[in-house]
């Protein structure tokens, strides 16, 4: 239920641009895009995460949905086709999804501030961002992206 800009670059945080809204994603206040969905059958809902852009809360959301709901209504993703991580489809546990949808967003995540222009990057997470970069510069691929939602639990 949220929004992202329309361009292919990824919208990040912080200065507002032309909205396209995504199904399970909202954005807080101060910048950070969130995703959650609701269990099937229950009440509850499932805390899928929060991310830099809105485009991986969206992926977060597709793959979270197609773990609970399988394959019979694609016009509900925000990205059809659907990449799914190894090991994740249908049938899996409300715990287990929340984790397969949490590392494919996170890795979406990394992914487009990786492409990102170094300027943009440094926005996204604030102003510490590039000293802390240049003082984890010795870690091996960008270990500090390294978490998952159960990290939290």
């Amino acid at each position: 239920m949220s929004t992202s800009s329309d361009d292919n670059s990824p919208h990040v945080g912080g200065g507002r641009a032309p909205e396209k809204k995504y199904k399970g994603v909202r954005c807080r206040k101060w910048g950070k895009w969130v995703s959650e969905i609701r269990v099937p059958g229950t009440p509850e809902r499932l805390w899928l995460g929060s991310y830099t852009t809105a485009e991986a809360a969206a992926v977060a959301h597709d793959v979270a949905f197609y773990c609970l709901r399988g394959d019979s209504s694609p016009q509900n993703l925000n990205f059809y086709p659907l990449q799914l991580p190894v090991g994740a489809g249908a049938g899996m546990s409300p715990r287990s999804v929340q984790r397969a949808a949490s590392d494919a967003g996170l890795a979406t995540d990394a992914r487009l501030i990786d492409s990102m222009p170094a300027k943009n990057a440094a926005i996204s997470h604030g102003s510490s961002w590039q000293q802390q970069q240049q003082t984890q510069s010795s870690r091996i691929n960008n270990e500090f992206f390294d978490i998952s939602v159960e990290d939290y639990l």
